[in-house]
């Protein structure tokens, strides 16, 4: 997947212009999506908020108790480390949304990696996700299998770590920020509603921390 900067450096290049000084406005992240400035907030805090309501797809999520956490209490953490994907969602289906949350990948020799799901519907999703063993950042689509549609080059999150990802939905529209860095950028039309919820990978142990998610419900599953 060629990334936008990517493209322009290419293009660029191409017509034998050179890439260099006074071409950063030109590379710069596109603008980022709004939502209504209206649009409610929802807070997900492991420590006050009961997930009962939560559907578990796959993997062994429990809260727990961690010091060090943002929050300062009980986190969210996936702890099954033989399953192709772990995923867990929360019960409020959103439209458009921006939804941003704290992981910190533990362990994993396979995989370590963090993920925030978006417009989850029978058993179709998007997911964004980070891996501290892998130097990209990358958006998926899976539908009985996982297809990679966007990918950029980073540093990989630090293992043991606390990290942010946000990602924002507008219409066929999606752009993801890790730790605060705008990274993603990129359009697919196959979903337009679901759930939010949180992913890992294989043997993945990751803490996840107050999921935060600003948009409108349309129902709840």
């Amino acid at each position: 997947m060629t990334t936008r900067r990517q493209w322009l450096t290419i293009t660029l290049a191409t017509l034998g212009v050179a890439v260099a000084a006074g071409t950063e406005d030109l590379l710069a992240a596109p603008p980022e999506l709004r939502l209504p400035a209206d649009s409610p907030a929802r807070v997900y805090d492991f420590g006050a908020s009961d997930i009962s309501r939560w559907a578990i797809v796959s993997g062994q999520w429990t809260v727990e108790d961690m010091a060090d956490a943002p929050s300062g209490g009980k986190v969210l953490v996936q702890r099954a480390t033989r399953n192709a994907f772990n995923v867990i969602v929360a019960p409020d289906i959103f439209t458009d949304a921006d939804v941003s949350v704290a992981f910190k990948p533990m362990s994993g020799r396979e995989d370590a990696s963090g993920g925030t799901v978006v417009r989850f519907d029978e058993g179709r999703y998007y997911v964004v996700r980070a891996n501290a063993l892998e130097d990209n950042f990358r958006l998926y689509y899976y539908d009985r299998a996982r297809s990679q549609i966007a990918s950029a080059n980073v540093k990989a999150p630090a293992l043991g770590r606390w990290h942010t990802i946000r990602l924002i939905a507008v219409g066929d529209r999606m752009q993801a920020w890790l730790d605060g860095a705008p990274t993603l950028d990129h359009r697919d039309a196959r979903l337009t509603a679901g759930r939010v919820g949180l992913w890992t990978k294989a043997d993945s142990v990751t803490a996840f921390d107050t999921l935060t998610v600003r948009g409108r419900t349309v129902g709840s599953g």
